[in-house]
């Protein structure tokens, strides 16, 4: 049975990110294996931390040792804490109908160990911010960009809201990650009677036309699919494409060729997943 990955932290995405998981592995007959890791550098635990330089010179080692008995309490709290959210999320999924939830419960670094694991899954489903920017809108966490940057595998990042996915946006613009997006909705069950629009930007001339010819051969008379052509900003013009929460998802390239390349890679990097209010399944 194929698997998919979904990593969940203490944020209020936690129940977008366990639906997002389901509808994708009860549509590809997929099970769900959910991490939650636990970050020293982010809850400040972990056995081994040197308290002795914050208690002072004559520090008594009665102090010390109640400061140490401190930490690995809150070490232990923070462990319980993700297993409760661990076990919570397996409840989710499986009343959503997933027939095979693993849990997964580490200590480290969140983007390397999901790098780490992604070998072993289809699919890598996280958040677009993590615990520590739950309220700071319009920002994307320096984790998310660096399992993006890292993996192999088709990223999704989800926003805080699921809804039901009716139609993929697919942004093309002939690169290889692109095409590689573009054959795996069309070829993955997930996507099954799902609404594809193969959106390709550009202004009119022969590398456009170029662009839609190889969009239209990809389709191969696929019912339910059509290539659009706009003009414009990219960012603007897929903004405008998308029906932004009302069951969309945008399909496309991690890293891709002219101006589509710029919305991961360059200045305005993560910009498309960074706004909107809709899933963005990236490909490498």
């Amino acid at each position: 049975m194929p698997k998919l990955l979904c990593a969940i932290d203490a944020s209020t995405y936690g129940p977008s990110l366990c639906d997002h998981a389901a509808w994708f592995a009860t549509r590809m007959g997929a099970g769900v294996d959910v991490l939650h890791v636990l970050d020293r550098e982010e809850t400040g635990t972990g056995a081994g931390l040197d308290l002795s330089g914050s208690v002072g010179l004559g520090a008594s080692e009665v102090l010390l040792e109640q400061l140490t008995k401190a930490d690995e309490a809150r070490a232990q709290a923070a462990q319980a804490h993700g297993r409760a959210m661990l076990e919570g999320a397996a409840r989710r999924l499986t009343e959503a109908g997933v027939a095979e939830v693993g849990l997964i419960h580490r200590h480290g670094e969140v983007a390397q160990t999901i790098i780490e694991l992604k070998a072993d899954f289809e699919l890598v489903i996280i958040g677009k911010r993590g615990e520590g920017r739950n309220f700071e809108e319009g920002r994307l966490g320096a984790k998310v960009e660096r399992v993006v940057r890292g993996s192999v595998r088709p990223i999704l990042v989800a926003p805080r809201v699921f809804m039901p996915i009716t139609r993929a946006v697919v942004a093309f613009d002939g690169c290889a990650s692109a095409t590689k997006a573009l054959t795996h909705v069309l070829e993955s069950q997930a996507f099954a009677g799902i609404e594809i629009h193969v959106v390709v930007v550009g202004d009119p001339g022969t590398q456009r036309d170029a662009r839609v010819q190889a969009a239209q051969g990809l389709l191969a008379g696929r019912t339910g699919a059509a290539v659009k052509t706009l003009q414009g900003d990219v960012e603007s013009a897929l903004k405008a494409e998308l029906r932004q929460g009302e069951g969309d998802l945008l399909v496309m390239g991690a890293y891709g060729q002219s101006r589509i390349r710029e919305l991961f890679v360059g200045s305005t990097t993560t910009a498309m997943v960074r706004t909107g209010k809709v899933p963005v399944l990236l490909f490498r």
